[in-house]
């Protein structure tokens, strides 16, 4: 299951994870946001243990999205030893945003 991520445990969950971290920005009122949600969830089970996956609710972590420039959700953010590797704003299919994971994981920083 995707991790909640909020102003409070960001820097401990993001940016100090071992493990490389992808962050979906959304919003409840976003539509497109909630046709990436599924597969995200269905991401998070099949990468538990080598990437962390969270969601970011831009309404309830404004601070985040205005730090990271979040202009439009959903947008995903990829992060490994706590830097900004990659991002995606629209909605992917499983099989683009699992490649983009592997990408990820394969990023020597």
């Amino acid at each position: 299951m995707a991790i909640a991520i909020s102003e409070q445990n960001f820097q401990e969950t993001v940016l100090d994870s071992e493990q490389p971290v992808v962050l979906d920005f959304w919003a409840a009122w976003c539509g497109p946001c909630r046709v990436l949600g599924p597969t995200v969830e269905e991401l998070a089970k099949e990468y538990e243990g080598k990437a962390l996956i969270g969601k970011v609710d831009v309404d309830e972590n404004p601070q985040i999205a205005m730090e990271y420039g979040i202009r439009s959700i959903p947008t995903l953010l990829f992060f490994k030893d706590g830097k900004l590797i990659d991002r995606v704003v629209g909605v992917l299919t499983k099989a683009q945003l699992a490649q983009r994971i592997e990408d990820l994981l394969a990023v020597k920083v």
